[in-house]
């Protein structure tokens, strides 16, 4: 297997990743499967770490929202409880 592409995340890595740092290489992952370039267990190996990323984004997005969510008028966040 190619070198190049990690087969997933240590525990820890993927939690210190930005959105905009996962999404780059969630789209740097996408790019590589859709190519057709990659031999087969390279192709499993990407999408494992694209769907780890898939699930990251979405975590930080979630949590974006319930942010924007608390928001009062004012623009104070609402107490969580």
């Amino acid at each position: 297997m190619d070198n190049t592409n990690e087969p997933s995340y240590e525990q820890g890595a993927l939690a210190d990743l930005s959105f905009e740092q996962a999404y780059a290489q969630l789209e740097t992952v996408i790019a590589q499967l859709e190519s057709g370039e990659v031999p087969l267990d390279d192709a499993v190996a990407l999408y494992e770490k694209g769907r780890q990323l898939s699930a990251h984004c979405q975590s930080l997005l979630d949590q974006a929202e319930l942010r924007v969510n608390r928001l009062n008028d004012d623009g104070s966040l609402t107490p969580q409880g």
